[in-house]
């Protein structure tokens, strides 16, 4: 269950294939804020809104492509494998050793607090019902297969195409908490105990991640991406 998420996420996500999302990423990031401060004429909360948008837009592109030279496999008409749920954002599987891991991109609005939710999103961390502790007298409950994965990014507030964090994370199948929680850096090390304490995004508890800890209280920011994440999705409902 819980225990077998490390080595099954170091296992399939190779350290080349982070390293290089993580390079593309912060150069999209980068690329998205020089393209709105050149070339767009805007300013104040108008410039931020469009860059907030277009850095999404840009990441998800680069975060497809380089999973793609990587390896991965978009999902075969957006349909989670075993199942019947659809989505729309791009999700990349990766084939390992008793299952593979479907790797996804999401915003958060800070470091360590849940990424908006949205359909795709909320399609993909039902996969990770059988990563939750319960009882199982005959065995007859799900096996570790696939579980979904995230790719988690957030913006430093104090500059502007500069990304904060990257992290590596794993939502629980009701979307309340983190199963899993590891800021990039220290998941290339292979380092430390990866799972985090229960929190929600609305009421975070006090977390120790990398030395890191968060207010007792929080109201997070939510970027401006996070309200565009789905365009398209809400036609589909």
């Amino acid at each position: 269950m819980i225990e077998s998420l490390s080595p099954r996420l170091h296992s399939v996500l190779n350290r080349d294939l982070l390293l290089d999302l993580e390079d593309r990423e912060r150069a999209e990031a980068l690329k998205a804020f020089e393209m709105v401060r050149d070339g767009s004429g805007l300013q104040g909360k108008r410039a931020r809104e469009l860059e907030g948008q277009a850095r999404f837009r840009m990441m998800e592109k680069g975060f497809e492509e380089v999973c793609a030279l990587h390896g991965g496999q978009l999902l075969d008409g957006g349909v989670l494998p075993d199942t019947d749920l659809k989505v729309f954002q791009p999700f990349m599987r990766f084939e390992g050793d008793g299952g593979g891991v479907i790797l996804g991109l999401a915003a958060m609005p800070d470091r360590h607090l849940l990424p908006g939710k949205n359909k795709s999103r909320l399609a993909g961390v039902k996969l990770n019902y059988h990563l939750a502790p319960r009882l199982d007298f005959d065995a007859g409950g799900p096996k570790i297969g696939d579980f979904f994965a995230l790719l988690l990014v957030s913006r430093d507030k104090s500059r502007s195409g500069v990304l904060e964090e990257i992290a590596i994370g794993v939502v629980n199948s009701e979307y309340t908490a983190f199963l899993f929680y590891e800021p990039l850096d220290q998941f290339l090390r292979g380092a430390g105990d990866a799972t985090a304490p229960e929190t929600s995004p609305l009421s975070p508890t006090p977390a120790d991640v990398a030395g890191v800890t968060l207010k007792k209280k929080v109201i997070p920011f939510v970027p401006p991406e996070a309200a565009q994440q789905d365009e398209g999705e809400e036609d589909k409902k």
